[in-house]
């Protein structure tokens, strides 16, 4: 089987790569922003005085920030450049994308290609084959993950993304236990950047190592660094940052979110008649035209959409009805 699979969906091409029937790694992508590894051409907007930093218009309205400017570079220039990390969504604003002068041919690859090109195989599919796609997005939505004897509580913040560890098991057991879904859960939401863990506070040096060795060995083969656990339980993890999060897309962009997934659902629907997705106001506005029309020629028959403020906004669904 490929190591990763990727439906190529309305409005958000996702991937997975599968241990069994379960995600051990997924990510999302949404079309028509800026993505790490995209050469594009750009206008230089600004420029900080003195500075080999400024900020770009990209060739979809998008702006970003830029550095490694030549001296000769003006405002007002065409530039090419490389997206070096995607913009990222935060709370009351946004992290603009970073870029970088590129003297390369303009190239924007899919999520597909994006995996291949760091040396993955791929398989393109309609459907994921079983796994728990929804219940990975419900654990993202929620921000918390839950485990024997505990919960994992994820809040992601402008500085970096926090995790409480909470419980009921004896605080050596606890931190312990958690160890292993919070790995899982790092790969699983492709977290990066820096990463803040809360674990309960051990006061003999002897469980800290203990929880350091097992962490350690969880995290073995993803890229990161870390320090050790300080005297109040607290493990910061730093991880390289190209892209947004599935906890962030879910947390900092929840109707678009919620949005793409209805879409999703009505893709599947497997009875006949017009299809009829149904959501919260929010959530119905966040559907973009061109979606529904792509769905309506994907599916090869009519879109009508209802509105339900009582709905929560992950709860939409889809459902084909008479005409």
């Amino acid at each position: 089987m490929a190591d990763w699979l990727v439906e190529e969906g309305v409005g958000e091409h996702r991937a997975v790569r599968l241990a069994g029937d379960r995600i051990a790694e997924a990510r999302i992508e949404w079309p028509g922003a800026a993505l790490a590894g995209d050469i594009v051409e750009a206008t230089l907007i600004a420029r900080t005085a003195g500075s080999a930093r400024g900020t770009v218009r990209l060739a979809s309205g998008e702006e970003a920030l830029i550095d490694r400017l030549p001296r000769d570079a003006s405002e007002g220039a065409a530039i090419r450049v490389e997206v070096v990390r995607a913009a990222i969504g935060e709370r009351g604003r946004a992290k603009r994308a970073q870029v970088r002068p590129s003297m390369g041919s303009p190239a924007t690859l899919t999520l597909a290609e994006r995996l291949r090109s760091e040396g993955h195989a791929v398989k393109v599919v309609r459907r994921f084959p079983g796994g728990d796609w929804d219940e990975l997005c419900g654990e993202a939505l929620d921000g918390a993950v839950a485990f024997a004897g505990g919960a994992l509580l994820f809040a992601p913040t402008p500085g970096m993304t926090v995790i409480d560890i909470d419980g009921s098991l004896p605080a050596r057991e606890l931190a312990l236990a958690a160890v292993a879904p919070l790995a899982e859960a790092l790969r699983r939401f492709d977290l990066g950047g820096s990463t803040g863990i809360d674990f309960p506070t051990l006061a003999a040096k002897a469980d800290r190592r203990a929880v350091d060795a097992a962490l350690g060995e969880a995290l073995a083969g993803w890229p990161h660094e870390r320090t050790a656990m300080n005297g109040f339980g607290f493990v910061q993890l730093v991880a390289r940052l190209e892209r947004p999060s599935l906890l962030h897309l879910t947390h900092l962009s929840r109707t678009g979110f919620a949005a793409r997934r209805l879409l999703r659902r009505a893709e599947h629907v497997a009875e006949p008649g017009v299809l009829l997705l149904t959501c919260h106001p929010a959530v119905e506005n966040a559907l973009r035209p061109e979606w529904r029309d792509d769905l309506a020629r994907r599916s090869g028959r009519a879109v009508r959409v209802a509105s339900d403020p009582a709905l929560a906004p992950e709860a939409g669904f889809a459902q084909a009805v008479a005409s």
